[in-house]
């Protein structure tokens, strides 16, 4: 198994999830295929350390329909870092580089993120 690992200091947190999700699909390697999650590990360290503009903290991840009236929740990337850490925004961004197949959780898995 190969062990990559990416520090994500004094980094855009989109730079590292994309160089990130790359690896993790295979994609950095000659015996690529789409159809086979690659046996590789991908760690990403000093999460804590990221850049993050103010505007982007402000800005709206995704938004939570109850399906009452007003009830629109849309969780702000200071919300999402307040409640779980910048982990799980690491986490959101490269899992949403990945591809949607039946291979997706199985390539997440092999994701470690520290702060």
């Amino acid at each position: 198994m190969q062990k990559f690992t990416l520090d994500a200091s004094n980094k855009k947190v989109g730079r590292v999830a994309s160089e990130a999700a790359k690896i993790l699909i295979g994609k950095n390697s000659p015996e690529y295929a789409r159809n086979i999650v690659p046996n590789v590990q991908v760690e990403i360290i000093n999460a804590g350390k990221a850049e993050i503009s103010l505007a982007r903290m402000a800005s709206s991840l995704k938004s939570n329909y109850s399906g009452h009236p007003g009830g629109l929740k849309p969780q702000t990337v200071a919300h999402v870092i307040e409640k779980k850490g910048r982990t799980e925004l690491f986490h959101r961004a490269v899992y949403g580089m990945l591809p949607t197949n039946k291979l997706r959780s199985k390539m997440i898995k092999n994701l470690k993120i520290s702060e």
